[in-house]
């Protein structure tokens, strides 16, 4: 982050100083005093369960040069600037709108159900070809999370490839509001969410917020295979692309041919013309994934050569669709880091696609899907068995219902498990492995899947 004066930051969230400390600059922002540093502003947020208020003392002793708070009643260190402000989390969000104009980058924006962390890194890697670049680290997101983001940005930095995440309606528009976007992507709408939205109608109008501010100078990128997607982009009033495979788009692949464990390639046919394209990721979603930064590089003016380099030096993320191998010839695709069912399905190919000994999947439930929990557990379970996967292990109370799917589309009983925990499940694949064979671990992230490939890369037998 650039230093800043305690002035500039004051004038910025109209907050007021309370007390003078000794720090001439403030040179990051924190909100968590397990990562600060030294010469930070901490900014203490509030939650339903937590106060960071309770840490202010943590943070000085830590080398907080400056505290922001909203609440004065309480005892507040000397030595450190103290400034006051109505509401710490708006006064985050506006420093950092404040902040990301001083060097105005060009900002992409992306959401969707599915796919848009890896959208996200890809767009990253073609894009870093041409132009220095900013993209969204882990899972940072949110209201929380997009605003640290752009206090990365420094003079260096031409463009910002932004995550927007949500899980209710009016939550992307606050943050394109905070990030206006030059271009946006949405990748589908799916039933992530569908829990607190109630329908993919609802959904998809959250995820069009990402678009309510759009207009000639700005640039939409969509997946004309999502029929809801397809319907809505008849009423845009601003320039937008497509990208897809069944249906006709201005981005699409043809001649596909998918590789289970090294990747991927087709032809990319664009205004009548077609290049190849290889890309070192499996998966039919990748083929999505990519011709959606495609859409988006080109809207850069990115020739096709450099894409191409930028979509060779994109590496899956440790639990996004990694393929592990341990001992000769066991092979473990770790997606475990969370799950829908377009997630599962988007696996279930990659798995069913692999040669080898058996195929198993280790499936944890798929959380937040409310109502549609037991339907969306037995289409799993139904696809599953259409795959002709040899086992299924399932964890989680929802379990049954995606054993009831395999079932009911013929999978023998005697292929079905169903277990409590993480370690039991351990300890049946170390006494049931066997070279040749091939397994899919994922699930929701509240089930904390990754225990699993942990466990069996470094040989124990429990956790």
């Amino acid at each position: 982050m650039k230093p800043l004066k305690l002035e500039e930051i004051v004038r910025a969230i109209d907050g007021r100083i309370v007390r003078q400390g000794k720090a001439e600059k403030i040179t990051g922002i924190s909100t968590d005093t397990r990562t600060i540093k030294a010469g930070d502003l901490f900014i203490p947020l509030i939650g339903e369960n937590f106060n960071g208020h309770k840490f202010i003392e943590d943070a000085v002793s830590k080398g907080a040069a400056a505290i922001l708070t909203q609440e004065l009643n309480i005892g507040l260190p000397v030595g450190t600037h103290i400034v006051y402000t109505n509401d710490t989390l708006n006064a985050l969000q506006t420093l950092s709108s404040w902040y990301l104009k001083i060097f105005n980058p060009d900002i992409i924006a992306v959401t969707g159900s599915t796919g848009k962390t890896t959208c996200k890194d890809m767009i990253y890697q073609v894009l870093s070809q041409k132009f220095r670049a900013l993209k969204t680290q882990g899972n940072f997101n949110n209201e929380i999370g997009l605003p640290l983001t752009l206090f990365n940005l420094d003079s260096s930095h031409e463009i910002a490839v932004l995550e927007m995440g949500m899980s209710d309606l009016g939550e992307i528009s606050r943050l394109v509001e905070l990030a206006p976007p030059k271009v946006g992507l949405i990748t589908n709408i799916g039933l992530s969410h569908i829990e607190r939205l109630g329908s993919r109608d609802n959904i998809l109008k959250a995820k069009l917020e990402l678009f309510e501010n759009f207009d000639d100078s700005c640039t939409a990128v969509i997946n004309n295979d999502d029929d809801l997607l397809r319907q809505a982009a008849k009423d845009f009033t601003f320039p937008h692309v497509s990208f897809g495979i069944k249906n006709q788009a201005d981005y699409m692949a043809e001649d596909i041919e998918l590789d289970g464990e090294r990747g991927l390639s087709y032809n990319l046919k664009v205004k009548g013309q077609r290049q190849r394209i290889r890309l070192n990721a499996p998966g039919l979603h990748n083929v999505y994934n990519s011709l959606a930064a495609i859409a988006v590089a080109r809207a850069f003016d990115l020739e096709l050569d450099h894409i191409q380099r930028g979509l060779l030096d994109y590496k899956t993320d440790p639990m996004r669709m990694n393929i592990i191998t341990i001992g000769d010839d066991i092979k473990i695709i770790n997606d475990s880091y969370n799950a829908s069912p377009d997630s599962v399905e988007s696996a279930l190919r990659v798995l069913a696609s692999m040669k080898g000994q058996r195929r198993i999947a280790v499936l944890g439930d798929m959380l937040e899907l409310g109502d549609f929990s037991q339907e969306a557990h037995r289409q799993v379970g139904a696809s599953l068995a259409e795959k002709q996967i040899d086992i299924l292990i399932t964890r989680g109370e929802y379990g049954k219902w995606t054993i009831e799917g395999a079932i009911n589309q013929g999978m023998s009983p005697t292929k079905l498990m169903q277990f409590n925990s993480n370690n039991d499940i351990i300890a049946w694949l170390k006494e049931i492995l066997t070279e040749g064979d091939r397994i899919l671990v994922k699930g929701s992230r509240g089930m904390q899947m990754e225990e699993i490939v942990m466990s069996l890369q470094d040989g124990r037998t429990d956790l």
